[in-house]
């Protein structure tokens, strides 16, 4: 890892934008271990600016509990410390990656999760059985291979897994969930939302063999979900 090179040199829109994304990080991170998707200090929350190439993550191996704004390390697109005066997460090489190759990604959520992680010990996906599963997948939560923590390999098999799929979340064989999203807190619902499916579908499956949906009904239930549920801009002349 270089050596920080700190924020002075960059334009004061970033350095705003460095500020204001410390706060929403570090609110993010508290709502991983209120929803019970994370235990100690692992799990991790990144959020990338608009302004500049650079992410937002908390540090290494701090507690939940002693997390602050000012705590959260700011990092580069390859990984590499810019900002903080703590060591970023041991996941952060797999967020940059992905925001490196998912453009469109601006926010990654990491857990443990229970369920989640039992379904990705057991390298199976999460079938979609569920109408839940349908609005919010688009189909089966997938395995993505399995990879060892230290470089870009575990980005690699996020960015390969959910470039062909719908789903903006993966589960790492043998490790845990990774979610994507238009933002951090869009990534941590998804987070919250593997979890409670995969408990869903873990019980149902100890009651006997879930019911599948239909392809196309997944597609219509994604479809409606993505595009007409919950509350859009309405241009002025058309008021719902």
């Amino acid at each position: 890892m270089t050596e920080p090179t700190g924020l002075a040199g960059y334009p004061t829109q970033v350095r705003e934008e460095v500020e204001h994304l410390r706060r929403v990080v570090c609110d993010l991170h508290a709502e991983l271990p209120r929803w019970g998707l994370v235990v100690w200090t692992a799990g991790n929350v990144s959020q990338r600016l608009r302004s500049a190439d650079l992410l937002v993550i908390k540090p290494s191996g701090v507690s939940y509990d002693e997390l602050t704004p000012e705590s959260m390390v700011v990092c580069d697109l390859d990984g590499n410390l810019v900002e903080g005066t703590r060591s970023p997460s041991s996941d952060t090489a797999a967020h940059a990656y992905v925001y490196r190759h998912m453009p469109e990604v601006y926010g990654v959520v990491h857990t443990h999760s229970t369920y989640a992680t039992a379904w990705a010990a057991r390298g199976e996906p999460v079938p979609c059985v569920l109408t839940m599963m349908g609005d919010e997948f688009g189909g089966d939560i997938p395995i993505g291979p399995f990879a060892l923590i230290g470089d870009d390999s575990i980005g690699r098999g996020i960015v390969e897994t959910l470039r062909g799929s719908r789903s903006p979340a993966v589960l790492m064989q043998n490790h845990g969930p990774f979610t994507i999203g238009k933002d951090g807190k869009a990534a941590v619902k998804t987070a919250a939302m593997v979890e409670e499916v995969a408990r869903t579908v873990h019980i149902a499956r100890q009651l006997g063999e879930p019911i599948p949906i239909a392809q196309h009904h997944i597609d219509s239930l994604y479809a409606r979900y993505q595009n007409v549920y919950g509350q859009h801009d309405t241009p002025e002349e058309n008021p719902a």
